[in-house]
């Protein structure tokens, strides 16, 4: 896969609320692959907020299933996880694929009938072109980031001058 293909989201909103979430299902998108830090909550948060549950059933009352597809260590993933009654699956390695395919097993699903949703190119965006699943990246939900986040903000920027999203 051609690297920046591999960086270009299907498409990109400001947030899980602004995503159509009705029109995906129609579309035949039946599991929603979440990213949790700064796209479904704070930055290293140890639980959810009132925007995560908001999300989670907006997409759940759409009729797409939801999986906690994070890198954070297991007990704080886990935890959140659990907070909002969905699965998860911790150390997920992206931009490597495994954690991709763990939750699409873990769900039931295919590539095909799965988004994979988050705020990072180099993580989110990347794993799940290169599983093959249809990727959709959000702006990153608050300002405050670890250190090392903040650090790959300036190319992933150049990244989507480039680009174009």
């Amino acid at each position: 896969m051609n690297i920046f293909k591999a960086m270009k989201p299907e498409r990109v909103y400001e947030s899980l609320v602004l995503v159509p979430w009705n029109e995906l299902r129609a579309e035949g998108i039946t599991t929603a692959l979440l990213d949790f830090d700064n796209t479904l909550g704070p930055d290293h948060a140890t639980e959810p907020e009132d925007y995560s549950y908001k999300c989670v059933k907006m997409i759940q009352d759409a009729g797409i299933s939801c999986c906690l597809v994070s890198n954070a260590k297991s007990d704080r993933s886990a935890k959140i996880a659990a907070m909002l009654n969905i699965p998860v699956v911790t150390y997920a390695n992206k931009p490597g694929t495994s954690g991709i395919f763990k939750a699409i097993e873990l769900m039931k699903s295919t590539p095909k009938q799965s988004l994979m949703i988050g705020d990072q190119v180099f993580t989110d965006v990347i794993a799940g072109n290169r599983a093959g699943v249809r990727t959709f990246m959000v702006e990153k939900l608050h300002r405050p980031e670890i250190w090392y986040v903040m650090l790959k903000r300036p190319f992933e920027k150049l990244v989507r001058l480039i680009a174009r999203f």
